[in-house]
């Protein structure tokens, strides 16, 4: 378990400076339409959108029609064009050198949270993650905020999360990694693999 966990973080870790800017917005767009929907249902969204020519050149009424898997696809159809235009400069989706300009992975998400519609802090966690630049932050969802509750690094699961909540559950497992001496991204993914039984993405 280890060794897929060390070899999928190498991989997230890779993705930064091999792939062009046109598949890390593939990345984000993914990002953006995870909230209540299933990772693989927004995945195969994504790869029909992209197979159509639709995610970078679509219209929000375009590219709804490929998201009628996932929910709330009106909304993200409009984030995603949203975020498309956010990062378009010249004809071309520039999205790395902004990525790049950011020593710290929490200003990042910040700025990322700042800008975009449609990505609170799990999603944003997690599009950097897949980044390979989110190892010191957490990605709260649901499984992961589980076995947090049955390791007793919380005391409940709250109803609902937002900025101080998530930042205040996000370091008591960034102490609880450290006091069993797994690194927090390894922490994350082994949590999430032992609710799931796999690593997607």
């Amino acid at each position: 378990m280890k060794g897929d966990i060390v070899s999928r973080l190498k991989e997230f870790a890779n993705i930064l400076p091999q792939k062009d800017d046109d598949e890390i917005f593939s990345e984000l767009a993914f990002c953006i339409l995870t909230p209540q929907s299933r990772a693989k249902s927004c995945w195969e969204a994504i790869l029909a959108m992209k197979e159509a020519d639709l995610l970078l050149k679509g219209t929000a009424g375009q590219i709804k029609e490929k998201l009628r898997c996932v929910r709330f696809h009106n909304k993200k159809a409009l984030y995603l064009v949203e975020a498309r235009l956010l990062f378009m400069s010249k004809g071309k989706i520039s999205i790395k050198p902004l990525l790049a300009g950011f020593g710290d992975a929490s200003e990042c998400r910040e700025w990322l949270l700042k800008n975009i519609r449609g990505l609170g802090y799990k999603e944003a966690s997690h599009f950097l993650r897949n980044m390979g630049i989110g190892e010191n932050i957490a990605i709260l969802d649901r499984h992961i905020l589980r076995n947090l509750k049955f390791l007793g690094v919380i005391e409940e699961i709250p109803a609902s999360i937002g900025r101080a909540k998530y930042l205040e559950i996000e370091e008591k497992m960034a102490k609880f990694s450290k006091k069993i001496d797994i690194p927090l991204a390894h922490l994350d993914l082994l949590l999430w693999f032992k609710e799931t039984g796999e690593i997607f993405k």
